[in-house]
């Protein structure tokens, strides 16, 4: 069988178009009758045959991106809870998306949902749309007849989800940069700079100061040594790269990143608020805690927390409690463990947990003030310091021949 494009309009006359798998054309045509889709001759073709094929080139394709994924489960619970069939919401989804790859991976659910396949087994076939815990909170809802509410539910969490990535991504890149900007000044200075003074002294044969000795001899170690340390400098994403492809140095590299001053600090925080979101999400949902955990440990994004939450799941089939669990781990804060106590006592975990998130979110959104308010001053003062230092270095020599000459 081949995979055929084609084109057709509905009974309203609206403009659709899809693909099939089918034996020949004739078989399409006969199949888009039996949908009561009136088929455009012009429209179908074999995919990847004639004038119109279409070339993947890798990593220059169309992205997903968050925008569609929140633009998608919004409109998918709007026309739910209108009333409009499973199947006809992922045909207008489908018809109305612009990104290609959405637009394949829909009209792949749609025909598989069409052929009697639960919504859930269709969405989970394409986990770079929909992940677990997307499937997960479909299957919630498609089992309790709430699946509107869940839909919006994910939305909202989306949308939360990709601000938080990007308070903490924005705190990231912020001093990176100028750090990035301060080793390239630095390095132009002393391999291009210093150099032409230290040509100009060497040729007055007279003693130098010692902090203008410093300067030239570290710009001429950086000079022998400069393709070396880059490498080296280079050479360290890679480790880590490498180190975080194994489970072990991932945990190694995620556990030494909350040691970091500030930064781990707030990257521990935005784990918890993932976890706690995620968590408190799943329970609204009707999903099951041991369930919630094991979804949830593999969205914070950190591999000790991922293993504190397994760990603490395991401990629940034990008898013990969440807050119990989470306390002896470790790895959460006592305020976490107080709160997850109290949801437990009261039976209301899953609020308790969504306050814990918008807790910590807000925490996310001061550690990131804090750290830039912080951050900027000090490297301010480092980086001046250092070409301060190296200006002074270089003029020092002729302020010591301006009080020879008086």
């Amino acid at each position: 069988m081949a995979l055929y494009r084609w084109q057709g309009r509905n009974r309203a006359g609206r403009l659709l178009r899809g693909e099939m798998e089918a034996t020949d054309r004739a078989e399409v045509v006969s199949e888009l009758r039996r949908q009561r889709i009136q088929p455009l001759p012009s429209g179908i073709r074999e995919k990847g045959v004639g004038w119109r094929r279409k070339i993947n080139i890798p990593g220059l394709g169309p992205r997903v991106g968050a925008d569609d994924i929140v633009m998608l489960t919004r409109n998918f619970g709007v026309m739910i809870e209108a009333g409009v069939p499973i199947v006809e919401c992922l045909e207008v989804l489908a018809d109305q998306t612009e990104n290609s790859v959405v637009r394949k991976a829909l009209q792949t659910v749609r025909s598989d949902v069409s052929n009697g396949m639960t919504l859930t087994a269709a969405m989970s076939r394409h986990p770079r749309l929909f992940d677990t815990l997307f499937v997960r909170m479909v299957a919630a809802g498609e089992h309790g007849g709430v699946l509107p509410e869940v839909l919006a539910r994910l939305a909202l969490f989306i949308e939360r989800s990709v601000r938080l990535k990007q308070k903490v991504r924005t705190a990231m890149l912020y001093p990176a940069a100028i750090v990035m900007v301060a080793a390239v000044v630095v390095s132009v200075l002393l391999l291009h700079v210093i150099p032409v003074f230290a040509e100009v002294y060497q040729g007055m044969g007279q003693a130098l100061p010692p902090l203008t000795e410093l300067t030239i001899a570290l710009s001429r170690w950086l000079y022998d040594y400069f393709l070396f340390l880059l490498l080296g400098l280079s050479a360290i994403p890679a480790a880590i790269h490498l180190a975080c492809r194994t489970d072990g140095g991932r945990r190694a590299v995620h556990g030494w990143s909350l040691r970091v001053p500030l930064i781990g600090d707030l990257l521990r925080k935005s784990a918890i608020a993932r976890f706690s979101h995620n968590t408190g999400l799943l329970l609204q949902s009707g999903v099951v805690l041991l369930d919630s955990l094991t979804v949830t440990a593999g969205t914070t994004g950190n591999k000790v927390l991922e293993q504190a939450i397994l760990e603490t799941r395991d401990g629940l089939e034990k008898g013990m409690t969440l807050a119990e669990l989470l306390a002896t781990s470790g790895v959460f804060p006592p305020l976490v463990c107080h709160m997850v106590a109290v949801g437990e006592g009261i039976g209301a975990l899953d609020t308790m947990l969504n306050r814990v998130a918008a807790f910590y979110e807000e925490e996310v959104d001061r550690a990131v003030v804090r750290l830039t308010t912080l951050m900027e001053p000090v490297l301010m003062i480092v980086l001046g310091v250092v070409l301060g230092g190296i200006v002074i270095s270089m003029y020092l020599p002729i302020f010591q021949i301006g009080g020879m000459v008086q």
